[in-house]
């Protein structure tokens, strides 16, 4: 069984052994002490293009011996503009997310939007995962947390770290213990995020904690309507990330970056991923060495 915990602080943490991922369907390497990966598109743009891209990170993961949950959204809802791509169709998608789990043997999350989709999603994935902009909304969580699945919450950009002790309370108090917590960035001005290291210790003392390395880079409110980003510096906050310690990585990774139907300007060409998780397993392995 993967131990979760910080491998720098010491603190007596009720809730935070709670979480368990060999709960979690279908997860493999649990025993291997590695940080957890959440990865995969950010949005399911159809059923090749998914199969291809868990294709990838299957391969790579199982040779480093990461527990991988594959990550699609079903559909986009919070678009900038209304032009903007939000879905090939719910069930659709969620069809699409199964198959992904059937072919390849792995779990899988998408993020929910309203209360209706929890019940919805919960057919298809293992994880729900609530947006950071929704990550208050008591009955979107309430609801996740009702189905039994893990629930992870991502960090508000506008939430401070201590705050999110609140979300997960909310899921513990439903009886669900399996929730984790998602660092996606704090807002800096009005087109900037940035990380709180800080932060990931002061969050594990409530759940177990991720790291967002690609929305994290989200350069947002841009004037042309389309989110920018900065995917050079994804290296630079997972190596962080992993030095400080989180318990699992969150990013989103596509074969075509620039012409990506969703955040394609802050995602992680995918033909760097093999080398960027070598990078992060050596990091993992010698902090846990000390």
């Amino acid at each position: 069984m993967i131990i979760l915990h910080d491998y720098y602080h010491t603190f007596a943490v009720s809730n935070f052994y709670n979480m368990n991922l060999d709960l979690i369907p279908k997860i493999k390497h649990t025993n291997s002490n590695n940080f957890f990966l959440l990865a995969g598109p950010c949005a399911i743009e159809g059923e090749e293009m998914a199969m291809s891209i868990a294709e990838k990170i299957v391969e790579i993961t199982n040779r480093l011996e990461i527990p991988f949950i594959f990550k699609g959204s079903f559909k986009k809802a919070n678009r900038s503009r209304i032009d903007s791509f939000t879905g090939i169709g719910d069930e659709k998608a969620l069809e699409i997310l199964k198959k992904v789990s059937e072919k390849f043997d792995v779990p899988t999350v998408t993020d929910i939007h309203e209360v209706s989709d929890a019940a919805l999603a919960a057919q298809y994935v293992d994880v729900l995962q609530i947006p950071a902009f929704l990550v208050r909304q008591t009955d979107l969580v309430v609801a996740a947390a009702n189905t039994g699945k893990v629930v992870n919450l991502k960090k508000g950009q506008f939430m401070s770290p201590e705050s999110m002790q609140h979300a997960v309370q909310k899921v513990l108090d439903c009886g669900n213990k399996q929730v984790t917590i998602t660092d996606r960035g704090t807002m800096f001005g009005y087109q900037d995020m940035i990380v709180d290291y800080r932060g990931i210790p002061t969050m594990q003392q409530f759940a177990p904690t991720i790291l967002d390395i690609t929305h994290s880079l989200q350069q947002p409110n841009q004037t042309s309507g389309v989110t920018g980003g900065r995917p050079d510096m994804i290296g630079t906050l997972a190596r962080a990330g992993v030095a400080v310690g989180v318990d699992g990585l969150f990013l989103e990774t596509h074969f075509d970056p620039a012409n990506a139907k969703s955040d394609g300007a802050n995602m992680l060409d995918i033909q760097y991923l093999e080398k960027l998780l070598t990078d992060l397993v050596s990091i993992r392995k010698t902090i846990t060495s000390l």
